[in-house]
């Protein structure tokens, strides 16, 4: 790897870094607006803030974090990594549960992991 190619993947992480944490952010603000002012139902209101966050990730990381174009094969493929990562994180928290850990330790290891897979899949499949 060159050294602009190392520069250029760095700048996607830690764009992609920040994108995260906004729309973690924005995931929280939706949910406690919906239960707040929609319907006290938090399973409903972290399903809504969930679409809402995942539809601004892919808009974020798209134009900005990766500098693609919009585009229904990168939705596709943006998805279908988010609903891995999804499923990779009850698997992470089931087997931090399996071996007797804390759930906060679970919540940590899904925060290490999740972030990392998703990144990884993105930058070589999903915007190549």
């Amino acid at each position: 790897m060159t050294s602009t190619e190392k520069s250029a993947l760095i700048k996607r992480a830690l764009r992609f870094a920040v994108t995260g944490l906004f729309v973690t952010a924005l995931h929280a603000l939706v949910a406690v607006l919906f239960i707040n002012f929609v319907t006290p139902l938090p399973p409903l209101a972290n399903g809504v803030a969930f679409v809402v966050a995942t539809g601004v990730s892919y808009l974020i990381n798209t134009t900005w974090s990766f500098s693609a174009r919009l585009h229904g094969r990168t939705l596709l493929r943006f998805m279908l990594v988010s609903a891995g990562g999804f499923l990779l994180a009850m698997f992470v928290a089931w087997a931090a549960q399996i071996a007797g850990l804390s759930y906060l330790l679970g919540i940590a290891a899904v925060a290490l992991t999740i972030p990392a897979f998703t990144f990884v899949l993105h930058n070589f499949w999903t915007y190549r």
